[in-house]
């Protein structure tokens, strides 16, 4: 029996004015949007007016991010859809987990803004850069990582495309080594190097903020970062954690279409997840919803 997947996405597709026809066109978006704003005041304005520059800084992309995301999947759900699985890259696991009701949106919100916090700091203590790495194998590009000692591949994203992490100093190095292999080296616009072992402080942080928390049980299915499998056993660890180690995109793709799940809908910022999953598997069905036009197709869908 066919299933849908609502994908949550991740840091890096942010830009200026996102989110505002969701708030415009979808009562359900709107009121996470408002949420949003009580807690964090000015997160709409910087979501709608915000420059790129300004949605660029950690601080402030992770909450607006969430609050697109959340908003986007709200808008869904009131359209009509139900998903049978949920997951998120990165940062979009937390908006995945609110949800699931493994936090309240509120909680979950509050969440988020503390993660940017510490990661941010943690970016700061120790200066790092990313990479994507395409048209290299996994293998390969660990290999490459291996010959330095501050070098990670920290996102399985597809097929041919890994991202890595490394201290400021060695990322040049690397990228040569990408090229001198016929690979190809992207150096993305990030502030640290996120999913490494520089950000050992940060997941310390969060599972100390989770400690007086209560995590309940999903209401659907999330599958973690951390392990390409359900949510199961500690939940504080699978959160805190993923901070500091590789998101297994591509398996967790793989093991959702394994369980029947042959439509992948996008909710957030973006397009980015829906070409990793058709890079994984081209016969599923993808589409992303982050606008008005994006709500209409689910509701023809319907």
């Amino acid at each position: 029996m066919a299933k849908t997947v609502f994908v949550f996405s991740g840091q890096g597709a942010q830009y200026p004015s996102m989110g505002k026809e969701l708030y415009e066109n979808s009562p359900a978006a709107k009121a996470v949007f408002d949420m949003a704003e009580a807690i964090r005041p000015g997160t709409v304005k910087q979501c709608f007016e915000g420059t790129k520059e300004e949605l660029n800084v950690t601080l402030n992309t992770q909450p607006c991010l969430f609050a697109v995301d959340l908003a986007a999947a709200a808008a869904v759900k009131e359209a009509g859809v139900t998903p049978d699985y949920i997951s998120g890259f990165s940062l979009g696991e937390i908006a995945a987990i609110a949800f699931a009701g493994i936090l309240s949106y509120e909680e979950a919100f509050k969440l988020v803004c503390r993660r940017a916090e510490l990661m941010n700091r943690a970016a700061e203590e120790n200066k790092g850069a990313m990479a994507a790495i395409l048209k290299l194998t996994a293998d390969k590009v660990e290999e490459i990582c291996k010959k330095y000692d501050k070098a990670w591949p920290v996102n399985y994203n597809c097929p041919g495309q890994t991202v890595v992490a490394a201290s400021e100093d060695k990322i040049d190095a690397l990228c040569e080594d990408v090229k001198a292999e016929k690979g190809k080296a992207v150096r993305l616009a990030v502030s640290g190097a996120f999913h490494s072992p520089f950000m050992e402080s940060a997941s310390k942080g969060l599972a100390d903020y989770l400690e007086g928390m209560t995590l309940n049980e999903p209401t659907i299915p999330v599958y973690a970062n951390l392990t390409a499998q359900p949510y199961s056993g500690n939940f504080r660890e699978l959160i805190s954690k993923q901070v500091m180690n590789p998101v297994k995109w591509q398996t967790t793709i793989e093991n959702l279409i394994a369980e029947g799940a042959d439509t992948f809908i996008e909710v957030g910022v973006g397009k980015t997840l829906v070409g990793l999953i058709k890079k994984t598997n081209k016969d599923v069905v993808a589409f992303n919803v982050e606008n008005k036009e994006g709500l209409e197709q689910v509701r023809e869908l319907l």
